[in-house]
């Protein structure tokens, strides 16, 4: 998918490897209270209801094909199916145009879902806001959207990061810093609604999240990847098919990659070459668990998968690598492992600058709570970590710079914590490393 000079590839996978060391920064910040994170009550201004009959609620979009001249608008209605039409046009156009879409509906356990409408509306101009009203017939919702700029090698943008959300008081915190940051495109490391945690898989729980996260998601796409958290998977209530509320709910455009239903491999091997980096200048793949983790949360979890597939982002110059799964935050050094198997015993990841930089954002907010067990000491690929809450900005400011950020919620504003300038690994392969590593 390419959005302005940024192309990603989402994966959902569960990786993680520590080893130990001496590295980079622990943050010596410390939290006034450490406790698990409070849900905001079902009664929240949060989670309001829109009024009206059949009104359209749980507003969100997410980016239609891959270059950024397509939008899938989701939403879903209560009292009946109602128009499943999307009215839309440009802030420099009188002209109306509609777009159909497919309702789906679902049941989970004792649950049955809303009806819920997708409709990807097409050859959008670039750089242009549209506004789009959708509930005809019953009760309306106007919103609006910018589409990302044409696709070039120089173009700026600044994308968001947040993963592993949840719907607690400090997520809303989260998402309240996040709206008053410059991102246009929100990138989501997976974990949304945390609805598994509650008992059978409370799937109110997804009805909630999505009116909660509305406030963004109808305004500017936010771009999915699956979590651990999305699976819904429980033989015990009879509940079979695997990520049955979040496929649903949740629309992506794989079509747009002309693949379906590949095993996940083959679709990263052929998906790689197909990025013209003369054209699409950054790479950054999404992922849900990382590789490289220095908190005992999630410990080793994929080191088989990062076996597999660490010598694939080398190879193909992949720019920075975002993760959610632990609650906390973790930037790396561009290192990597891939000389590393079961049978040689080195496992020891070295300095590789044609490597991504790793950074994970699993800190949205959620009412599991914080992961605050780090080892010690701090190994040497590990150039800050933070137990906080937070959300991370990615400002591409040509093809060689883009500049990082993350930003901790702290006594109610956003603290930049950590930052640095990124090199492109294709146009300007040069040593960005914070640290010395040995």
């Amino acid at each position: 998918m390419k959005m302005g000079n940024s192309s990603f590839v989402a994966i959902a996978l569960l990786m993680s490897v520590v080893v130990l060391c001496n590295g980079g920064k622990t943050s010596s910040y410390v939290r006034k209270l450490i406790q698990n994170p409070v849900d905001m009550p079902l009664d929240s201004d949060a989670f309001a209801i829109p009024p009206g009959y059949n009104a359209p609620q749980q507003v969100h979009i997410t980016q239609g094909d891959h270059v950024g001249q397509a939008m899938i608008i989701s939403w879903v209605t209560v009292d009946e199916p109602g128009s499943n039409e999307v009215i839309y046009w440009s802030n420099s156009s009188l002209q109306n145009f509609t777009a159909e879409g497919e309702v789906f509906t679902y049941t989970y356990y004792n649950y049955t879902s809303g009806f819920i409408h997708h409709t990807n509306i097409t050859n959008l101009e670039f750089n242009t806001t549209y506004f789009y009203v959708v509930g005809i017939g019953n009760t309306t919702r106007q919103f609006w959207f910018t589409t990302p700029p044409e696709v070039g090698i120089d173009v700026p943008y600044t994308f968001g990061i947040i993963g592993d959300l949840g719907q607690t008081f400090d997520s809303n915190t989260t998402l309240t810093h996040y709206q008053n940051s410059n991102g246009s495109t929100l990138l989501y490391v997976g974990d949304l609604s945390y609805a598994d945690d509650y008992p059978y898989h409370d799937n109110v729980r997804w009805d909630t999240w999505g009116r909660f996260t509305e406030r963004s998601a109808a305004y500017q796409p936010w771009i999915w990847t699956a979590g651990n958290h999305e699976i819904d998977f429980d033989l015990q209530i009879g509940e079979t098919q695997p990520f049955k509320p979040f496929s649903n709910r949740y629309h992506t455009p794989y079509e747009s990659s002309q693949r379906t239903s590949t095993l996940q491999y083959k679709w990263l091997t052929a998906e790689l070459p197909k990025i013209d980096r003369t054209e699409t200048s950054w790479l950054i793949v999404l992922m849900h668990a990382p590789w490289y983790n220095s908190y005992y949360s999630h410990y080793m979890e994929g080191e088989p998968m990062r076996v597999v597939f660490e010598s694939l982002f080398i190879k193909y110059k992949v720019d920075v690598v975002f993760a959610g799964h632990v609650h906390a935050y973790e930037r790396s050094e561009r290192v990597s492992n891939d000389k590393y198997n079961i049978t040689n015993g080195i496992c020891t990841p070295v300095k590789d600058i044609s490597a991504p930089v790793y950074i994970t954002n699993g800190d949205g907010g959620n009412q599991e709570g914080l992961s605050i067990n780090m080892t010690q000491p701090q190994p040497s690929y590990s150039a800050y970590r933070e137990a906080s809450f937070g959300h991370g900005t990615l400002e591409i400011k040509n093809r060689t710079h883009a500049h990082y950020s993350w930003n901790r919620n702290q006594d109610g504003y956003a603290v930049e914590a950590d930052k640095l300038w990124l090199f492109n690994r294709y146009w300007n392969p040069r040593d960005d490393s914070t640290i010395h590593i040995p």
